[in-house]
């Protein structure tokens, strides 16, 4: 569905600060993949995300995009220079912040039409009797009583609901893809659990791709069909099918220690 081909960024290229950031990165995401992406801080985890999302544009390298034709054929296009803006008609984001994903100061049935992608024009004609229950419907799912508070400024959910609601949000605006940046990091046990259950429960009832961040490797291994596992800018693991169903948590943590082994011999040898 989206493929990434050779990709490669450097950040101050030819100059004393210079720094790889992502090197011979190369991979698909496939329709339906759960991707979990794992990985030490600075092993270019939102590097790769800015990257798919359009903040970055890569030094070198491709990424293309199957787009489905009227006649159920599909066409990759590149997407490589696609501004960011661009391409959020297609790809979804949530942040670890809960208040990034929604406008505080508006009311959640205002952030929902927003959703709807029917934009500021005729905005309040739009809010009518069937919209609002279409609207209750869908926030029942979430079981936290959010179908009684659509008049409610987002800004006065707590960050598990407005996480929750964001999440949702995304779901309803039907993204090819959706990246998910430690969405549960920043919540409370309880709340995190709730979010990740229904991230769980929207990927399968929407058929959705997504792709996860996390530092969490229980949920790693609990969660999806696929796992990534970055390091130095690069893709050192990826894990399907069987081979991830009969990975265990000391297989990561042994993989993540030997990681970490190497990266100190190199960097003793970069010093000597």
């Amino acid at each position: 569905m989206i493929e990434l081909k050779d990709i490669g960024i450097t950040f101050h290229e030819g100059t004393p600060d210079e720094n790889t950031a992502l090197k011979n990165i190369n991979l698909k995401i496939n329709q339906g993949d759960f991707i979990t992406v794992i990985g030490s801080n600075g092993a270019g985890k939102s590097t790769l995300y800015n990257l798919i999302a359009g903040t970055l544009t890569p030094t070198t390298g491709h990424i293309y995009l199957d787009e489905k034709k009227e006649d159920g054929s599909s066409l990759q296009r590149e997407i490589t220079n696609d501004a960011e803006y661009k391409r959020a008609a297609y790809i979804g984001r949530i942040f670890q912040n809960p208040l990034l994903g929604t406008a505080g100061k508006m009311s959640l049935e205002d952030n929902m039409i927003i959703c709807s992608k029917k934009g500021w024009h005729g905005l309040k004609i739009s809010l009518n009797k069937k919209k609002r229950e279409e609207f209750r419907n869908q926030l029942k799912v979430l079981e936290m009583g959010l179908e009684d508070r659509l008049n409610d400024n987002v800004e006065l959910l707590s960050g598990g609901q407005r996480q929750a609601l964001t999440l949702l949000m995304a779901v309803l605006s039907k993204p090819a893809l959706l990246l998910l940046d430690e969405h549960t990091a920043a919540l409370d046990p309880a709340n995190a659990a709730l979010i990740m259950e229904l991230t769980k429960r929207f990927a399968k009832d929407y058929n959705l791709t997504v792709m996860m961040i996390t530092h969490n490797m229980q949920q790693a291994l609990d969660y999806g069909n696929r796992i990534l596992m970055m390091d130095g800018g690069e893709i050192i693991m990826d894990i399907s099918g069987e081979e991830k169903k009969h990975l265990t948590l000391d297989d990561l943590a042994q993989q993540f220690r030997k990681i970490k082994k190497q990266s100190l011999t190199n960097d003793n040898i970069v010093l000597q």
